[in-house]
């Protein structure tokens, strides 16, 4: 081969090479970084000012106990915005208020303190108040609708598929949001995406930018989950476009930048500007497991330890039992703790994901048998998660079973990108 021929075949070369890097980048600095500047919250400061309009009215009046629940509904917001869990603590109290000065008998109310009990993770709780609401009546859809969720998150799926029966209606947002998540959870992704898609047309057409901005997160991830990668980005974006201060949309921007363009550094610094504006303890986790991509283990180890910080406050109550369980399972040989707060969960919510986390913690602890069983009866074709079909795999190979084994690493390399570049590695080894 000559020398001309050398540089054509090197020239031809970089050309591949930059294509296949422009493939690989789809997001731009130029897009997000406006959002990540700290500017003062439009959003917040309004829901600041029903806040304190709230409070003021409900000092000069006590006896008024609407006045709870507005005020109530503030603070609820106020969490949503800042992630700081007083707020949500605060919320709880002026709800109990207001339904004891009526003796848990509005079915609004209740819905109200229900709703606040779900955000905690409480949902047993959360279902007794959803079932008074019912026998009184008033608003019966809305009830449903609430209904379905608390059983859905209670593994309740034949009472969850009756009540989303009971509330059917394709043209209205909340029943096609429920039967979007009906549908992952019954691991129909297309589905899933088609039934998001149509409920963010009516959240667009009806201008309301609460909901197109709830649309655009949920259906960005669900785009994510389904390799859509570039349109994940495009919804996350239009989502920041409405409220630039919208936490869970700039990490999942975060998330694309570290798990699909491989730039943990930039990921770490989106992470770091999203902690100025919003509190949320499992940043931390995130911010771990980068700086283990990264070999940093100097950074992890803060991480770690501020992420434990955080969650010491009890306030959380059981918010954070499945992120603990996981930590002390494979990071911190805490492996009895580990099986306490999973058997917790199981106790709060029985469902597919909570015994996986149990399976996953006899796994770590090395009692494959355990494992094996726990995820055969009680994971196997009830969840089609990516996170638990990877436990389902390393279970599998720990027990002999190779070929059950290698038939799931098939389906989990496609959702590298969910499951993330250390995971990645693990798949690979199966």
């Amino acid at each position: 081969m000559n020398t001309a021929n050398y540089k054509l075949l090197f020239i031809l070369l970089l050309v591949l090479t930059s294509c296949n890097k422009s493939l690989d980048k789809i997001t731009s600095v130029n897009d997000y970084n406006t959002y990540l500047e700290g500017l003062e919250s439009e959003t917040l400061q309004t829901i600041q000012g029903d806040h304190d309009f709230w409070e003021n009215k409900l000092e000069k009046e006590p006896n008024q106990y609407p006045y709870l629940v507005k005020l109530a509904a503030s603070q609820s917001q106020l969490f949503t915005a800042t992630g700081n869990i007083d707020y949500l603590i605060l919320a709880e109290e002026s709800l109990i208020k207001a339904n004891e000065k009526i003796n848990y008998t509005n079915s609004g109310y209740l819905r109200a303190l229900a709703r606040n009990y779900i955000s905690q993770h409480r949902f047993k709780e959360a279902l007794n108040l959803l079932e008074k609401a019912e026998t009184i009546g008033e608003n019966l859809k809305g009830t449903q609708k609430m209904l379905f969720d608390v059983h859905l998150e209670l593994g309740n799926t034949k009472k969850a598929s009756h009540y989303l029966a009971q509330v059917k209606d394709l043209s209205d947002f909340g029943f096609l949001i429920r039967l979007s998540k009906w549908s992952d959870h019954e691991g129909d992704l297309s589905a899933t995406i088609k039934y998001m898609e149509k409920a963010m047309a009516i959240a667009e057409s009806s201008k309301n930018k609460a909901l197109m901005q709830w649309a655009y997160t949920n259906i960005a991830d669900y785009y994510g989950h389904d390799g859509q990668i570039e349109k994940s980005y495009h919804y996350y974006l239009k989502a920041l476009a409405i409220n630039p201060n919208e936490a869970y949309a700039k990490k999942g921007i975060a998330w694309i930048v570290y798990s699909y363009e491989r730039n943990p550094q930039e990921a770490i610094r989106i992470l770091n500007t999203i902690a100025k504006q919003h509190q949320a303890p499992d940043y931390y986790l995130l911010k771990a497991e980068i700086a283990e991509y990264m070999n940093d283990k100097t950074a992890k180890t803060k991480y770690l330890t501020l992420y434990a910080n955080a969650v010491n406050n009890t306030k959380y109550g059981d918010m954070y039992n499945a992120y603990n369980a996981k930590l002390f399972a494979e990071e911190l040989n805490l492996t009895d703790l580990a099986l306490k707060l999973s058997r917790e969960e199981i106790d709060n919510r029985p469902t597919a994901q909570s015994y996986d986390l149990l399976a996953w913690t006899y796994y770590n602890k090395g009692h494959y048998e355990n494992a094996l069983h726990i995820a055969e009866d009680n994971v196997l074709n009830k969840t089609f998660e990516p996170e638990a079909m990877y436990h389902l795999a390393k279970i599998y190979k720990a027990n002999g079973k190779i070929s059950e084994a290698k038939e799931l690493k098939k389906e989990l390399l496609e959702s590298s990108f969910e499951l993330g570049p250390l995971v990645e590695k693990e798949i690979k080894n199966i």
